[in-house]
């Protein structure tokens, strides 16, 4: 699995001019970088200059894909900023070529007026407190998505947490963003016989081309947090899926949705990624 350690040094953001900033990538093994990396070094980029506020909500598109073996670029450009809500939007390069784009809506803490929640299923938490130095992921009755021969319904629950993360709002939503890009293609294919993750890259062409998350309440990253997916649509060469996230009390703290490509490796034509 990947280090925590490792994950946090990608949102030390090193400053590159007035609204620049150059990172580090996260060593996933494999080819690109991961996309949950760049939201995350987006959401810190955005927070920037923005005390008082932490992100609602941020929606990324998915231009190209990053080589992990150059450092990213981030550049942010203010769309406005007020008392309650600012907005910036925040371009992840490397060097002439534009990966992502997001745009970033900045919101201060305000007192409820009204309250509601969607409760979470009758999940149990993991007995054990999340320990040790590594993004820990449990996805809940021991489903394999590697398996192309196991097929189930487009639904997936998977507890995670980041232990050790520091005490920084901004941070632990960035984490919790790190999180949500891994998961919603896997539950896409879950229904389908002979196709699974482990064909991702070798046999089929996977990405994501656009991903929003909505923070509801403050996140604790090192605790134990359910992302409970759901894939409403696969055709046509994408997919589409979103997903709730509920603390160990099962309150509802975020949610998000993602449309990703699952097509047959090789397939490409004019103007199609």
């Amino acid at each position: 699995m990947i280090r925590v350690a490792s994950i946090l040094d990608s949102l030390h953001l090193e400053e590159d001019g007035a609204g620049r900033y150059r990172a580090a990538n996260v060593d996933t093994g494999h080819r690109v970088v991961f996309g949950g990396q760049l939201i995350a070094q987006s959401i810190v980029a955005a927070l920037e200059g923005q005390e008082g506020k932490t992100v609602k909500t941020v929606h990324t598109v998915f231009a190209r894909a990053a080589s992990p073996e150059t450092s990213v670029e981030l550049e942010v450009d203010p769309v406005h900023a007020g008392r309650a809500m600012a907005s910036s939007t925040v371009t992840v390069s490397q060097g002439e070529r534009i990966c992502t784009r997001s745009l970033v809506l900045m919101s201060a803490d305000e007192p409820d007026l009204i309250r509601h929640a969607e409760p979470a299923s009758a999940v149990p938490v993991p007995g054990d407190r999340p320990r040790g130095d590594e993004w820990v992921v449990a996805i809940v009755d021991g489903v394999d998505l590697d398996r192309p021969e196991l097929v189930g319904p487009p639904v997936l629950e998977v507890w995670t947490a980041f232990p050790g993360a520091p005490d920084d709002a901004g941070v632990n939503q960035a984490l919790l963003a790190f999180a949500t890009d891994g998961f919603l293609i896997g539950t896409a294919m879950r229904p389908h016989p002979g196709v699974g993750q482990a064909q991702a890259h070798v046999t089929l062409s996977t990405g994501v081309l656009s991903h929003t998350i909505t923070f509801h309440e403050p996140v604790s990253a090192s605790k134990w947090l359910l992302l409970a997916h759901r894939s409403l649509y696969a055709g046509r060469g994408r997919s589409y899926g979103r997903a709730d996230v509920f603390d160990a009390d099962s309150g509802l703290v975020a949610s998000f949705v993602q449309d990703a490509m699952i097509r047959p490796m090789g397939e490409r034509r004019a103007g199609v990624l």
